[in-house]
């Protein structure tokens, strides 16, 4: 396909991308540029916070962003989303529906976001040095592991594990759910090397870490053949959570209507397919999936009972009070 004009602007060949780090392949990106005559211009965040921190601070100029369902649904409610012209997507009835239902909760008819990934929250085991080990959250209760474990340094993941553990949904504003799992969070702690979001895959790839609750595609790019081989990943079917992140377009993107081609583009199968190979994840493109070369850890199936994040707005603060304390309990 030929160059293509999407107007007269001086950025009208640029699409500029907030994005999380190393999540879309650079040969996608060289694809799309030199399909469409364009240059992508990536900038990098680490947290959810840390994007929509930025962008209500005035960090206008991005075309697309890729939030969690949580940062979505808040993003909906702030008015800070383009509605998707459907379209001007011919490759949107390649997603499963199963996974467009999950987010039909905020927003029912799928108009403000395009799904890009779904995985799960995991906690992965060195079995070279933990051979005998529970399947689940109670791993870090065990003393004998004291300073070999992390967890995320994130209060929506792991309360919303402990509020599950507990018996309560993530949503409870009650303040005594939310205090008995941060009992129980502290009972984690006193295990725990670390509360950690950045550098878990490589610390356990290299042995600092024998236990570490994170993002599969993080530690997989870290191992080896033998790490691989000495690792087994774990869903916890109690308060298990998976992610949904979604292409959404901003209010204020320079660039919609190249946003919505480069959205179609990444929904093409063979170019998803190279995607869920990338990040080994469960192909949420039902046509990609014959195009994958590997076969991912988990399932669509497998997260089927897994929390996706949603919006607290009730209970953030009161939640985040009970984070602190955890964070400066001995």
């Amino acid at each position: 396909m030929g160059v293509v004009s999407f107007g007269s602007s001086r950025t009208s060949n640029v699409l500029y991308i907030y994005n999380w780090a190393e999540y879309i392949p650079t040969e996608v990106y060289k694809e799309f540029e030199e399909e469409y005559g364009v240059r992508i211009v990536e900038d990098i965040y680490s947290t959810n916070e840390e994007l929509f921190t930025k962008l209500k601070a005035g960090g206008d100029g991005y075309d697309i962003v890729i939030p969690s369902a949580d940062y979505y649904e808040i993003m909906i409610k702030e008015n800070m989303l383009e509605k998707i012209d459907k379209s001007e997507i011919s490759t949107f009835s390649n997603i499963d529906t199963s996974i467009l239902e999950k987010l039909q909760d905020f927003d029912p008819n799928n108009e403000y976001g395009v799904p890009y990934v779904i995985g799960p929250t995991i906690i992965a085991v060195n079995t070279k040095y933990v051979t005998d080990f529970p399947e689940d959250f109670s791993i870090y209760e065990r003393e004998d592991l004291r300073g070999k474990m992390t967890l995320l340094d994130d209060m929506r993941e792991v309360m919303t594990s402990a509020l599950a553990i507990e018996g309560h949904l993530q949503t409870t504003a009650n303040e005594e759910h939310i205090a008995a799992a941060a009992e129980r969070i502290k009972i984690w702690k006193r295990n725990i090397a670390k509360f950690d979001s950045e550098s878990f895959g490589k610390g356990f790839a290299n042995g600092d870490f024998w236990v570490v609750h994170g993002y599969i595609d993080n530690i997989l790019r870290e191992l080896d053949e033998e790490g691989l081989e000495n690792t087994k990943f774990i869903l916890p079917k109690v308060g298990g959570t998976a992610y949904i992140d979604s292409m959404v377009i901003l209010k204020t993107a320079p660039n919609k209507d190249l946003a919505h081609k480069f959205i179609e583009f990444i929904h093409r199968p063979e170019i998803y397919g190279v995607i869920a190979d990338y990040l080994d994840a469960p192909s949420l493109n039902v046509e990609a999936r014959k195009h994958m070369e590997t076969t991912p850890t988990f399932s669509i199936e497998d997260l089927e009972s897994a929390q996706i994040l949603r919006d607290i707005n009730e209970s953030l603060n009161l939640q985040n009070e009970y984070w602190q304390e955890i964070l400066l309990s001995n």
